[in-house]
């Protein structure tokens, strides 16, 4: 049986990393792939790469978008979506034997806030609100991939929806050196913590 410091997940346009905090703690071998490798320049270890989480950026699928003075492009969101898809089906074809049943990649999951990034990746495994695994706010995110789903744990929301809050309502706690839009680009801690404990 593989050990955690042996177990690769490599993660995806991760210039925060909240998502693979819970592996980086646990000893996984976490590969931060962000901007400053860019996922579009990046090929995969050709063999053992145990999970894949990609967070591509949500600023051309986001419905808060809409009343923008600049334009919506897809086009351009789609760029770095394309490229994370590419890496995932890249590992996807590390299979263990010819007579194997599964690759060897564990599980893999692409996230972003609800918003039209449906209209190309079809309906999502997992809809969930940070509320529904134990935080006090409201922001609807879309989760794809194959991957088991984290055990709700919910809560009464007693927060304004997302885009209300002022920006220290907003993971300021430990994170006051980052931007507000950095900020926002934070995924709830406590569906992560969920996400790692069905998905180890």
């Amino acid at each position: 049986m593989l050990q955690n410091e042996n177990k690769i997940i490599l993660h995806l346009c991760a210039d925060i990393g909240s998502d693979s905090k819970p592996y980086r703690d646990a000893g996984y071998d976490v590969r931060m792939i962000g901007k400053d490798i860019g996922v579009e320049n990046y090929s995969p270890p050709p063999r053992n790469i145990y999970g894949i989480i990609a967070n591509p950026p949500c600023t051309e699928f986001s419905f808060a978008k809409t009343n923008s003075k600049i334009p919506r492009d897809l086009e351009k969101g789609m760029f770095l979506v394309k490229h994370c898809l590419r890496i995932i089906w890249e590992c996807q074809y590390d299979i263990p034997s010819p007579t194997a049943k599964k690759t060897n990649l564990q599980f893999w999951m692409l996230e972003n806030p609800f918003g039209f990034l449906r209209r190309f990746l079809g309906h999502p495994k997992l809809v969930y609100q940070p509320f529904e695994y134990g935080d006090n706010y409201k922001k609807k995110t879309c989760v794809w991939g194959f991957f088991n789903i984290p055990k709700k744990n919910p809560i009464e929301c007693t927060m304004p929806k997302f885009d209300k809050l002022k920006s220290n309502q907003i993971h300021y706690k430990g994170n006051e050196h980052l931007t507000r839009q950095e900020r926002r680009s934070i995924s709830s801690p406590s569906f992560c913590s969920a996400f790692f404990k069905s998905n180890k």
